[in-house]
């Protein structure tokens, strides 16, 4: 970073650290702990909608690379589309095969980056759910590198719950790189696997 971008107050983005997603087992076990959420076993990775046959053939590579996996039930990654026009890549596991959907994730992030999607690449999230009904997921913002938990209100129309949300940033604080900024804790409304 040169003098005239500190004059300027320009700073380097950060790069995306996708390793950073194989904390969320750690954070799951801590997440249990101190406020009742466990594994859904459903995650999902949003990006700008891509058409064309670059994404479709990067989309085969990805299913392909994860129909190898020969432990899982059901299809390995289902595309969305979602009333905000962005696209969806949603993996289901079993809740106990928080680790696997991991590897899902990040594999799907890998291969949308290695072909040249990166820039489309918005978040990727997890998603939790406790005893009572409350839903929650841990979205891992891929271009800031961190993550922050979004809590829809149940049977509430785009409603958060919002001391949950600061409830847990403050249990994983250890455990995930948390994103500081409240302001980019955006809703991720209707998102398929939370």
């Amino acid at each position: 970073m040169g003098l005239l971008d500190i004059l300027l107050g320009r700073t380097k983005p950060v790069a995306p650290d996708l390793d950073q997603l194989f904390a969320l087992p750690s954070a799951a076990v801590t997440l249990e702990a101190a406020a009742g959420f466990t594994p859904t076993g459903t995650g999902a990775v949003c990006f700008a909608t891509v058409e064309g046959a670059a994404f479709e053939q990067t989309h085969r590579e990805v299913q392909a690379l994860l129909d190898a996996d020969t432990d899982r039930s059901g299809p390995p990654v289902e595309l969305h589309r979602d009333d905000y026009g962005y696209s969806w890549l949603v993996s289901a596991r079993a809740p106990a095969q928080l680790p696997e959907l991991v590897n899902d994730l990040h594999a799907v992030n890998s291969a949308m980056e290695v072909n040249g999607f990166g820039p489309q690449l918005l978040c990727s999230l997890a998603g939790f759910t406790a005893d009572d009904g409350r839903r929650l997921a841990l979205v891992y913002l891929y271009k800031r590198g961190t993550f922050y938990p979004f809590a829809p209100l149940p049977g509430a129309t785009e409603r958060r719950d919002n001391a949950l949300e600061l409830q847990v940033k403050a249990a994983l604080a250890n455990d995930l790189r948390i994103e500081q900024d409240l302001s980019r804790w955006f809703p991720v409304w209707g998102a398929p696997g939370l």
